[in-house]
């Protein structure tokens, strides 16, 4: 019977890890103190892998704290360079032939792999982020209404510029980025129809490493500022940190995007940069399978969609110049009610 569930908030926690390594990249295992029929947890990273303080890293963080509660153990591993979707297939089978359940692919890139893999393990759930195309009985697609919480930054972004002149980076020219660069320009002109706006996609295919090239994010902020936005908004993984250190050298703000940037350690010298983050729940959607299987024993499959009424999707409140900007609060409150009532509909193209 297929679902649609509300994805909950987690938190992240931390515990010591022990590293191996796979044919088809690194990969950490933690064991724990109780036995299962199930090893545990199995979480593959997409483009980036761990460490690039948003997608991949918001996945770990329920991964953690879904192992901490249900006190189960877990692997987590890295994509390798130029890979194919034959090295993800071959990922996946080897954590279901370990014993891991659920196991979760992080990523729209890993739907084929999961698809074929579930097929031949029905017994063991799957889950797919940003991706709703596998729809078998043992996967759980989860996604997300992430053109709501980029509508949010495009509304901060159109308050906090003093140039009327903003800018969006989107990793790769995909649709799942699409829907990102959508939400902010709806967002961005609701405030000043009249804003001008510097779009720019860095790479065509994920293979070229638009997800992944800090360098690229930098060159391409560095375009932008000098074209005269002083507010940045980037939907491009561990490219990101290249747009947040250029926003960082030239003073100008830089919007941040599923994680809360502006509390990542290793972001902690671009912080007073960052000015908010759009808020995509990867943590709660991890948490939530690996609850339904291993807790409840009532897994999650088909569609699970978050957004912001469920609290899925939002804006961070970390960075006091925005939390206590009043003006930009009031526009942000005005925005969520509306998007929540349904008298804002915000396009995803």
């Amino acid at each position: 019977m297929r679902r649609v569930s509300r994805i909950a908030i987690a938190g992240a926690a931390t515990a010591a890890l022990a590293v191996t390594v796979s044919a088809c990249g690194s990969s950490s295992t933690s064991s724990s103190s109780e036995g299962s029929k199930s090893k545990g947890i199995g979480l593959a990273y997409d483009i980036g892998g761990k460490g690039d303080q948003s997608f991949n890293d918001a996945a770990y963080a329920g991964f953690k704290q879904a192992q901490d509660e249900f006190k189960v153990g877990g692997r987590d591993v890295e994509p390798s360079d130029n890979e194919t979707d034959a090295d993800k297939v071959q990922r996946l089978e080897q954590l279901a032939k370990s014993g891991y359940n659920p196991i979760i692919g992080v990523g729209f890139v890993y739907a084929p792999a999961v698809k074929t893999v579930a097929a031949k393990y029905p017994k063991i759930t799957f889950g797919i982020i940003d991706d709703n195309s596998v729809q078998a009985k043992n996967v759980a697609d989860m996604v997300f209404h992430e053109e709501q919480s980029s509508y949010l930054a495009g509304v901060a972004a159109a308050k906090a510029t003093k140039k009327n002149h903003v800018g969006f980076i989107g990793g790769v020219d995909i649709p799942l980025i699409h829907k990102f660069q959508a939400g902010f320009v709806q967002g961005a002109k609701s405030v000043n129809p009249k804003i001008k706006i510097e779009s720019q996609y860095l790479t065509q295919t994920p293979q070229e490493g638009g997800f992944s090239s800090p360098d690229k994010g930098e060159s391409a902020a560095n375009g932008q500022i000098e074209a005269g936005a002083d507010v940045i908004y980037a939907a491009a993984g561990l490219s990101g940190q290249g747009v947040m250190k250029s926003a960082a050298a030239h003073k100008v703000w830089a919007i941040g995007v599923d994680s809360d940037q502006y509390k990542q350690g290793a972001l902690a010298k671009y912080k007073d940069s960052i000015l908010t983050s759009a808020l995509k729940n990867v943590g709660g959607a991890v948490y939530d399978l690996s609850k339904s299987v291993i807790k409840d024993k009532k897994p999650l499959s088909g569609e699970v969609r978050g957004d912001l009424k469920s609290g899925a999707v939002g804006i961070a409140q970390s960075n006091p110049a925005f939390k206590n900007n009043a003006d930009i609060q009031a526009a942000i409150k005005k925005a969520e009610e509306g998007i929540k009532n349904g008298t804002i509909v915000v396009k995803t193209s």
